[in-house]
């Protein structure tokens, strides 16, 4: 299974956890983990001192979380790319994922259970709208 292999991360641990397994599956099938991380407004705030400014925006810190996680991913066996994705984060991940031409969406478990389970969840969201496989990572512990 060549191709790519997406996963979405927020800089939350178990969305870290969905990342490592998603880097050890696409590691193991020859695939391309493209690490994502969703931003859901245009906010931005420009900040400076004398001549030097500092613009912060959601889709800047969006891009470094996908960034971090993606660098920490790297081993010589996998190939790793990373993207900030506008939108919430279900719908950002299935757009990237349809944009890549991905093979597979994988997503943490996290809300899977009790209120979350009923209210709904990005893995749910995922799962009942993919243009591709879903693979639902256990991230809870305990």
């Amino acid at each position: 299974m060549t191709g790519i292999i997406v996963v979405g991360v927020d800089g939350s641990e178990t969305a870290l956890r969905a990342a490592h397994t998603a880097r050890d599956l696409a590691a193991s099938v020859g695939a391309t983990l493209h690490v994502v991380s969703a931003f859901d407004s245009d906010r931005t705030e420009v900040f400076g001192s004398g001549s030097d400014q500092w613009i912060v925006s959601d889709a800047g810190n969006a891009e470094k979380v996908a960034r971090t996680v993606a660098d920490s991913l790297r081993r010589p066996d996998a190939n790793v790319t990373y993207a900030a994705a506008r939108g919430k984060p279900a719908e950002a991940l299935i757009r990237e994922a349809e944009r890549t031409g991905a093979r597979m969406i994988v997503v943490g478990n996290r809300r899977m259970s009790g209120i979350g389970r009923v209210l709904g969840s990005v893995a749910n969201s995922v799962a009942h709208n993919a243009p591709c496989d879903v693979y639902i990572a256990k991230t809870d512990v305990g």
